[in-house]
């Protein structure tokens, strides 16, 4: 890319603004950011009367970032994260998942995978999004996941300190049993440090944004466009 780019984050909760937009700065200070945020889509996929709307809402705020002049699209929700090929096909632009170079890095890290989250909504995507790059890998890892609670509702009133202590006492109960545990969601970030373990604690939001910066520098998206890399 020669001009300095204009990416869009597509959020569904506003606690993640802030961690990226401060990670994306940092690594592309040259770069113009837009967020788009639909703060329902969480709950509206626990909702047998609106799940199904909800990719049809991704691809409408795809599609505004993409008429705003956006040149690429991240998605920084884990519970979205599989509708990112589907989309860029469908709008023709590069969709990202923010939490794809997270789940290569896990693949990398070992066979005995646990996946930490504090939605239940996220737990299948990120499996299947580990099982995906896995496949792609050429690799079997034995993926367990389990949902943290309170922690989301902690977070969600503004207790961050809760939240935090809530997943590093969860990943310290599950570390002995896994070669590398993984936090789902970008939201989770904060409480990586907190948790003094042996095995890594992989979170979305540094390795998504450095995957993000690659894909920018690269004179052609085509190989991103509609969900990211492809090994």
């Amino acid at each position: 890319m020669t001009t300095a780019p204009r990416i869009a984050f597509l959020h569904t909760g506003a606690v993640v603004i802030a961690p990226v937009g401060q990670a994306a700065r940092a690594a592309l200070p040259d770069a113009t950011f837009v967020n788009y945020l639909d703060d329902r889509i969480v709950a509206d996929l626990g909702d047998p009367l609106r799940a199904a709307s909800v990719p049809d809402r991704v691809v409408n705020l795809v599609r505004a970032a993409r008429s705003a002049g956006a040149d690429v699209v991240m998605l920084t929700c884990s519970s979205i994260s599989h509708l990112a090929a589907s989309t860029g096909a469908e709008v023709g632009i590069p969709v990202l998942r923010i939490d794809e170079a997270m789940a290569d890095a896990a693949i990398e890290a070992g066979d005995r995978i646990t996946v930490l989250a504090t939605l239940p909504t996220t737990c299948a995507p990120t499996v299947a999004l580990l099982r995906e790059r896995a496949h792609i890998a050429g690799r079997t890892p034995e993926i367990g996941a389990e949902v943290i609670d309170g922690a989301f509702a902690a977070v969600s009133s503004g207790d961050r300190p809760t939240h935090d202590r809530l997943v590093a006492e969860a990943v310290q109960r599950v570390a002995a049993g896994a070669d590398v545990v993984v936090l789902a969601q970008a939201s989770m970030a904060s409480a990586a440090e907190a948790a003094h373990v042996d095995v890594p604690v992989l979170t979305s939001i540094e390795p998504g944004i450095e995957r993000l910066r690659a894909t920018v520098a690269t004179p052609s998206r085509d190989a991103a466009a509609g969900g990211g890399s492809r090994r």
